[in-house]
């Protein structure tokens, strides 16, 4: 996660503020640590696609909540805290992202099988890697002990956050400005026990607010999960509640933290179809007005984009000293007067960037108004249901409902028959 980054700042560094000479100093040189070797990469990689392995077993095969929390604990030690939560998976979007637009960056394998197992595991089996792989996940999963039920229009407006977070990522890598997922990930620091002061407060914030919304993180920020989410709905096999057919207990109904499980559906009643379908060709014509608007207001939105750049950000701050609207010079200034350079090189590049973002703000204001529409119309169409069965997008199999389910204390041979728990189906059915 952090390879890419470092690269891609480090270049842009030394081509805006060369470094400045002087005749009675000499420039200390800050050595950069010695990077880790290959054979520990590959472990790692090795590590990873293990714990995504023994995760999708756990999760479907054993049904073991037990198993994948205690996973979930060694992987928050290992991809945690013994890996300071670097390379991760998350992070690695955008070192994908600015390879696949920069021909001149060389990503390594080990970082583009970080970014792709997850996917691939996700694609046949589900979000086990959110189960008990990611250290992410598994910090916030430790603390969920009291979850309240998040309103469900509140739960689906917060969860299309990711999806901009995701897209906003991408245009900043892309463009080479930073690698914000990296930047504000707000439990690094805390792997690390050590870094920026208002990370360290943010990540103390989610893990606490994370007592009682079940992971605040993964469902309404993580970029990464945006993914994994579309990648779910196409798994080939996924986590159910009952492990053989549901009975509509609704012993499960409230079990879920994090608001994944969908209640039995009826089909509706011909009278209400032709409401339904006027609604969903409202959303249909909606959508591509909703990305029209998007493309305008990123449009508008270039130069707030643009002062995430640097080299943007230095040439306002020359602006400002020139133009006296600012008192004093800071250390980037000085460092830029010290090279010589004129200052109508530095406004044109600036410029030009800013630009670019008027493009790439476009992109993203398009992108945001299709996963709005997208959005609107998959609320507007209902899914007929018999049984409870998890939201493939947002369910992590995390496996705390298996032990709500009557089939599965049958498995487990803890009881002989779900009569034990539910005297009459037809009676626990009622309101189904």
């Amino acid at each position: 996660m952090v390879l890419g980054w470092a690269l891609s700042t480090r270049a842009l560094a030394s081509d805006l503020i060369p470094t400045p000479e002087f005749a009675e100093h000499a420039i200390p040189v800050s050595m950069p640590p010695a990077a880790e070797s290959m054979a520990w990469e590959w472990i790692n990689i090795l590590i990873l696609a293990g714990a995504l392995g023994l995760a999708s077993y756990l999760a479907l095969v054993s049904r073991s909540r037990r198993g994948l929390f205690l996973l979930a604990i060694a992987s928050l030690i290992w991809f945690g805290f013994v890996r300071d939560g670097c390379v991760c998976p998350i992070g690695a979007t955008q070192n994908v992202a600015y390879a696949l637009t920069d021909s001149g960056y060389a990503i390594p394998a080990t970082v583009v099988l970080m970014f792709a197992l997850p996917l691939v595991f996700t694609l046949f089996f589900g979000r086990t890697f959110c189960a008990a792989v990611c250290p992410l996940g598994a910090i916030q999963e430790v603390v969920a002990v009291r979850s309240v039920r998040v309103p469900t229009w509140a739960d689906h407006a917060l969860g299309m956050i990711p999806h901009v977070y995701l897209g906003a990522a991408v245009i900043f890598a892309v463009s080479g400005t930073a690698f914000v997922i990296c930047r504000y990930d707000p439990f690094v620091a805390i792997f690390r026990l050590s870094g920026d002061v208002n990370m360290l407060v943010f990540g103390a914030c989610l893990l606490f607010l994370g007592l009682f919304v079940g992971r605040p993180y993964c469902r309404y920020l993580c970029p990464y999960g945006a993914i994994l989410g579309v990648f779910s709905k196409l798994a080939k096999w996924h986590a159910k509640i009952p492990p053989e057919n549901c009975i509509q207990c609704r012993l499960c109904e409230d079990s879920c933290p994090y608001g994944a499980i969908q209640e039995p559906a009826l089909p509706l009643a011909p009278q209400a179809k032709p409401a339904a379908r006027r609604r969903l060709a409202g959303m249909l014509l909606l959508t591509p007005v909703l990305i029209a608007a998007g493309i305008g207001l990123g449009m508008l939105l270039a130069v707030p984009l643009s002062r995430m750049d640097p080299q943007v950000r230095l040439a306002e701050r020359i602006g400002a000293e020139e133009t006296e609207h600012v008192t004093g010079t800071t250390d980037a200034s000085e460092a830029f007067r010290g090279t010589g350079r004129p200052v109508h090189e530095l406004y044109g590049e600036a410029v030009q960037r800013r630009d670019r973002f008027r493009t790439l703000g476009g992109w993203l204001g398009a992108w945001t108004g299709l996963v709005i529409g997208l959005k609107l119309i998959t609320l507007s169409i209902r899914r007929k249901r018999t049984d409870y069965q998890p939201d493939r997008s947002r369910c992590v199999s995390c496996g705390r409902c298996y032990w709500y389910c009557p089939g599965e204390q049958v498995r487990l041979g803890l009881i002989r028959d779900v009569s034990e728990v539910v005297p009459e189906k037809e009676d626990a059915s009622l309101g189904a």
